[in-house]
Parts: C-alpha cells; sequence; structure tokens
C-alpha cells in the first residue's frame, strides 16, 4: 500500500519519477462488440484518432478512445461532485467559483481553462473586476518558482495543468502532472483504422406519422407558440422557409421534422465504433514534474506543498478509476484488477496495491495536515466567488447555434 512517506520521499530531489497505474479493460458485451472511441472534428468531419503504439513487445495501430483530456475532465468531474455532495474531504479543497444566479455555478475544476477562464475573468469580486482583485492577480503571478498562491486558492491547476493564454505577459504556464487516457488495439491489424470503423444512424417511428407537413401559416404558429425555448439559428432557419413558401406560387407544405415532428427514417450516417482485441487505461503521476515546483517557503515546505498535490492527484485518479463511463456505445469492464507501480529509478520498481478512494482520501487527509503544520497551506475548503458577468449569460447558446 502506498503510504505518506512514499509521497514524501518521491516528492524530494531525487525521488520516483513517476507512479502508474494500467488496467486492461474490455467491451461490456464480450470481445464480439464493438465500441464507440473519441470522437474529433477535422476540416468540418466527425473522424476517429487512430495511431501506432507498442503494444506487447510489437507495433499495432490503436484507437484512442479517450484522450488526455476528457480523463482529466472526468477526474476533475468526479471531485466536482463529491465537492457538491459535501463530502468531507474534497471539500477541503480550495477552489474559485462563477455565479450566475439563478443556482448557475461554475467551480475552476469545470471551465476549460480551469482558474484562468474567461467566465472568472469577466467576472466582478465586490463590484471590482476579477482581473484587479488581490488574490486572483496573486494566482496569475504564480511561477513555478513561487506557486503558492495557486497552491493556496486554486491547486487543480497545479496538478492538473493551466495555461493563462490570453494574458500579454507573464503567462503562467503549467504542464498537467497528472495524465491518462484509454486505448483499443484494433483487432483487424491488416487495415487502416480508418477503413475498419462501422457507420450507424437513428431510425425512430412517430406513431402518429412517418412526415408531418403543414401550410406556412401552420408551421409559423407551431414556431410562434414555442420560440422561446427554442434555439435562435433553428428560429431563423424556420421563418426563412416559412417566407419562402408564402411568396411561392400554389400551395406549399412545409416538414414539421426540424421541430421533432414525424419519424426519423433509418440511414447510415454517423460514425459507429470499431472493434478491439484489447483495451488499455493508463495514468501517469509525474512527482518529476511536480518537482518543479516551489512554494517560496523552503525545501521541507516545498516537498510537504508537493506531496500534498500529489496526494489530490491520487484522489483524482482513483475518482477518475472507480467509473467506467463514457460515452453511448462505449461500455467497458474491467478485465482484470489495475496494476500499480512506484518508480524507484534506475530500472528498478514497486508494484503496488490498486489505489481506492478510500486510501487515497486518507493519504490526502494526511497531507492536508502536513501542508499545515510545514506552513506551505492551509486546505479548509477556501472559495473565491465570483459574480458572473450577465452578458456573457445572455449570448450563451448551444454549440450548434455558433456562427
Amino acid at each position: 500500500m502506498l503510504s505518506f512517506a512514499d509521497l514524501r520521499s518521491a516528492c524530494a530531489p531525487g525521488g520516483a519519477s513517476v507512479l502508474t497505474s494500467v488496467t486492461r479493460l474490455q467491451p461490456a458485451a464480450g470481445p464480439h462488440a464493438s465500441i464507440a472511441p473519441a470522437k474529433f472534428v477535422e476540416r468540418g468531419n466527425s473522424v476517429f484518432a487512430f495511431e501506432t503504439r507498442y503494444v506487447d513487445g510489437k507495433a499495432v495501430t490503436v484507437a484512442l478512445v479517450d484522450s488526455k483530456q476528457s480523463t482529466l475532465n472526468r477526474c476533475e468531474s468526479a471531485v466536482a461532485q463529491d465537492i457538491r455532495d459535501g463530502h468531507p474531504v474534497m471539500s477541503k479543497i480550495p477552489r474559485v467559483e462563477v455565479d450566475y444566479g439563478g443556482g448557475l455555478t461554475f467551480m475552476d475544476l469545470e471551465l476549460p481553462h480551469r482558474v484562468f477562464d474567461g467566465h472568472f475573468r469577466a467576472g466582478e469580486i465586490d463590484g471590482v473586476p476579477t482581473t484587479a482583485n488581490e488574490t486572483y492577480r496573486a494566482v496569475r503571478n504564480s511561477t513555478p518558482r513561487d506557486a503558492s498562491a495557486l497552491l493556496g486558492t486554486a491547486p487543480t491547476a497545479a496538478i492538473l495543468g493551466a495555461w493563462d493564454a490570453t494574458r500579454k505577459s507573464d503567462q503562467v504556464r503549467l504542464r498537467s502532472a497528472l495524465v491518462g487516457e484509454i486505448i483499443g488495439v484494433l483487432a483487424n491489424q491488416d487495415a487502416p483504422g480508418e477503413r475498419q470503423h462501422s457507420l450507424r444512424g437513428g431510425a425512430r417511428v412517430d406513431g402518429l406519422a412517418m412526415s408531418v407537413q403543414m401550410t406556412p401559416s401552420e408551421m409559423e404558429r407551431l414556431v410562434d407558440a414555442q420560440e422561446d425555448e427554442l434555439s435562435p439559428k433553428l428560429v431563423a432557419k424556420i421563418r426563412d422557409e416559412i417566407a419562402k413558401a408564402k411568396k411561392a406560387k400554389g400551395e406549399t407544405l412545409l416538414s414539421a421534422s426540424n421541430l421533432g415532428l414525424g419519424g426519423i427514417p433509418p440511414a447510415l450516417e454517423s460514425l459507429g465504433g470499431v472493434s478491439c482485441s484489447q483495451v488499455i487505461r493508463s495514468f501517469v503521476l509525474s512527482f518529476a514534474a511536480l518537482r518543479q515546483l516551489r512554494f517560496g517557503v523552503g525545501e521541507s515546505a516545498n516537498i510537504a506543498g508537493r506531496a500534498l498535490l500529489a496526494a489530490y492527484g491520487l484522489a483524482a485518479l482513483a475518482r477518475g478509476e472507480r467509473e467506467l463511463y463514457l460515452r453511448a456505445n462505449c461500455d467497458l469492464v474491467e478485465a482484470g484488477p489495475p496494476v500499480v507501480t512506484l518508480d524507484e529509478r534506475h530500472g528498478k520498481n514497486r508494484e503496488l496495491e490498486p489505489l481506492t478512494v478510500e486510501a487515497a482520501d486518507e493519504l490526502l487527509v494526511e497531507a492536508i495536515e502536513a501542508a499545515r503544520v510545514a506552513g506551505v497551506a492551509d486546505w479548509s475548503g477556501q472559495v473565491l466567488r465570483i459574480t458572473g458577468n450577465p452578458d456573457i449569460r445572455k449570448g450563451a447558446v448551444e454549440s450548434g447555434d455558433e456562427d
């Protein structure tokens, strides 16, 4: 079992380089089932990502089932949910929160750029722009030489990485000390991955009719009644169709399919899945990356601060491993227990028991107390609260409605 002494030793100069956790997975329905990898956009089209990896002694083609960014986001989501549920340990983690009113709040763990996200920078604290607030400015002025403000206010960025990319100078740019991913080894190694994925399509029968046709006036009444709940882009599209139909000669009927009426005929249009002989989930916690951080209060305190971040990272990792929830048509189960290995340098390593949430939380409790005693951080659930900019809330639309 990993101990807090192991963490402190790993965070000291010359300590362990990494801790890894590798789990073999398989499709929940069995080896015959395909799984849906992560989708990416390339030149406006949805694609899967394929690449070459070295697995079991040979080069193989794999599909990226879950990317580093997505895997870490799942870890953050699990931590954020525990915070919202009042978990006694997770609730101690300092964080930044923006409030848009009406119960709509977001933590730095939930936003793309973490503590440096635009939602925070555009907001206000006590009526003053966030960017002028002393505490927030101290976070933005953090450096690897002195990351104390980050550790005490928004430690998620210190362990999972962040980049203050829009600042004109003195940008904070930290790599993630915790990384993870899931890959699937393609069952057919004789054909390119792009030729192997299936196509899928949705089909649905409308109990009334497969097609609902309406006159322009009827369609207009439907749109008027629902406009407040429809996306602006959809409303504009339908109203344009209505206007053209009214100008056309003779009676013109419009399909109400855009309003969710009528059936969906079967068609193979979207990416489906791939067949895999192996699915592998990997996490790496880099102590070497954490050892680049200092907190301005001496080496003993530096070690305590790094150990605190490492324990937080392990708590996030354990929560990321606890739930195998990815996306539709990608249900996975463990084929065996995680293999957890602590690097001991110069080709040596030590295998540890799989990390549980309970064990990770015990380490974090110990690390929080050690950091407090060392005078490097006092985690007690501090929240830097920001009032969200109402113009941002007003301008929010779903991704499909962007220009």
